[in-house]
């Protein structure tokens, strides 16, 4: 286009102005005086038009406000044990200062929340067994707490440990059902209300257990199938019954039915003591299918007498279990047990005194890891050592 137009121009040459046609030259001598500018004033209007706009949006922000402060209160419910879980930083909810509202009644009616890039989704219920495999340094009591149910749980379901807490091995696997309870295979002209009766349970838990998948209205169960029987029980072998009483002597009182006579008179013990320097437990306590508590005791730690009493038994071997133990009869009615152990240091029908080393704490017979396994009868009983010692 600028070519095109420079063509045009060569051909009309533009006319140049004359001498006269020039304006003349003034001469700053004589040129007039000029005066400062003045400022502009401001434009009334702009004024005007800004304070309407401040007043418009102040206007808007008041009625938002009041509007807010009408609304009814916005209830907010917080799951039970929220403030405890926020306190020790494990959960999601964490509530405002006394000083903010929560309830909706001031002004921004809100529940502060402490952000997580985490989502927890709550826990839902059980009902399929789950399979486990026992690592070193389990127990039973422990496996037991980690599903929220009872040890004897774990013994019902599961025929391989035989209702003996220490046939615990590393890599048995063991079922862990959803609750407490047993697992039964339906036979031929069993009913609801027979096997329940069986079991110590309802027949309506049996019936209503979803894990059974129970047709509701017409509950039936084949013959062969196996359920569920929540809180169900049954008998558990007792092993300590295996291991007779050792009672010093003839009508002393002490040994029960299941005791033997093997030693003669001695002193007699005020009381009973605890008979380890270490007081915690292993991991089992005193329950069904464990009528004894294991205290924490490495190999070759010693082990002392409860209290003063007659040695009525120093055997080495397996003994129904037991392996290395030792039984003293404190002459007032109670008998103690140490069991497992890795060396027996008395002898039968020795007098000891209350805090004699009578042994060192082992791994043997149906042990897992070196422990003490300690027991208390009265009459041939077990009772629970926790009663008397701690």
């Amino acid at each position: 286009m600028k070519p095109f137009l420079d063509r045009i121009r060569s051909i009309f040459p533009a006319r140049k102005k004359s001498e006269a046609e020039q304006p003349a030259d003034v001469s700053a001598v004589n040129e007039p005086a000029t005066s400062p500018r003045k400022e502009k004033k401001a434009d009334r209007f702009s004024i005007i038009s800004w304070a309407v706009t401040f007043v418009l949006v102040a206007g808007l922000l008041a009625g938002t406000l009041y509007y807010k402060s009408t609304l009814p209160p916005v209830v907010v419910t917080v799951p039970s044990g929220a403030t405890q879980e926020a306190s020790s930083g494990t959960g999601e909810i964490a509530l405002a200062d006394p000083g903010a509202s929560v309830d909706g009644s001031g002004l921004f009616p809100t529940i502060f929340r402490k952000l997580q890039v985490k989502t927890n989704f709550p826990e839902r219920p059980r009902y399929d067994p789950e399979l486990y495999r026992v690592v070193r340094g389990d127990s039973m009591y422990r496996i037991a707490e980690n599903f929220k149910i009872k040890s004897e749980t774990i013994l019902y379901v599961n025929d391989q440990l035989e209702d003996n807490p220490h046939s615990l091995r590393p890599g048995m696997e063991l079922t862990i059902p959803p609750l407490d309870g047993l697992y039964y295979t339906w036979k031929e002209g069993d009913t609801f209300e027979t096997v329940a009766k069986e079991f110590f349970a309802e027949p309506s838990d049996i019936i209503n257990f979803t894990g059974n998948d129970i047709d509701l209205t017409d509950p039936q169960v084949k013959p062969g199938e196996t359920i569920f029987i929540p809180d169900g029980s049954r008998e558990l072998v007792n092993w300590a019954a295996q291991l007779p009483t050792n009672a010093r002597g003839v009508n002393t009182g002490t040994g029960g039915a299941n005791a033997t006579n093997s030693c003669g008179g001695g002193p007699v013990s005020s009381g009973l003591g605890w008979p380890a320097d270490d007081h915690t437990l292993s991991g089992n306590a005193y329950g069904p299918g464990h009528l004894g508590i294991d205290i924490s005791a490495p190999e070759g730690a010693n082990v002392y007498a409860a209290g003063t009493g007659v040695v009525t038994m120093a055997a080495g071997g397996w003994n129904y279990g037991y392996g290395n133990v030792v039984q003293i009869d404190h002459g007032n009615g109670y008998v103690t047990v140490y069991a497992h152990l890795s060396s027996i240091l008395v002898s039968q029908c020795q007098t000891v005194g209350q805090g004699s080393v009578i042994g060192l704490a082992g791994n043997t017979g149906n042990s897992f890891g070196a422990h003490l396994h300690f027991e208390i009868r009265v009459g041939g009983s077990n009772i629970n050592p926790y009663d008397i010692v701690q």
